[in-house]
């Protein structure tokens, strides 16, 4: 079974702890502040922690429809969280699962460096295209963008 991975970092304004509190609530975020990326996510099961399963409704700006994933990892004290897609048309029919993984650090400035590293666990041996992987990206950077410029406008929240 191949795999690809991406690697992106983001710098951040908001502290450690809130950027890891703003990412780890996106669910409830999301759909408000990017509703043609997100339309919603509905809780399968459990209660937001580890093993929790959730559906994911995409907007109309997303060229699939749903995803279902399950909460992986939750480290607080670290900034550490993961999750992993393991059914939905946005695994494109080539992926087995798609497992994003999260750390964030404090900065010298009282900001924050996430670094997503996103791992594509093929169906088969072949390795997906590269404007998938491309496209992706940008979504991701897209995403972080959106959430950072309303965590900087709601300081409170």
């Amino acid at each position: 079974m191949a795999s690809a991975t991406l690697e992106i970092e983001f710098v951040s304004k908001s502290s450690a702890e809130k950027a890891f509190k703003t990412f780890t609530h996106f669910d409830e975020i999301a759909p408000k502040i990017i509703p043609h990326v997100f339309k919603s996510f509905e809780t399968i099961h459990g209660d937001g922690g580890v093993g929790t399963v959730k559906n994911i409704t995409f907007g109309e700006g997303i060229p699939f429809t749903s995803g279902k994933y399950k909460v992986e990892v939750v480290d607080a004290s670290n900034y550490i969280f993961s999750n992993s897609f393991f059914e939905g048309d946005n695994l494109h029919g080539i992926f087995e699962t798609i497992t994003h993984h999260y750390k964030i650090t404090p900065s010298a400035d009282g900001g924050s460096v996430i670094k997503q590293t996103v791992v594509y666990k093929c169906k088969g041996d072949e390795k997906p295209p590269e404007e998938i992987l491309k496209k992706e990206k940008e979504q991701y950077e897209g995403i972080f963008q959106a959430v950072e410029a309303y965590a900087v406008a709601n300081p409170e929240a």
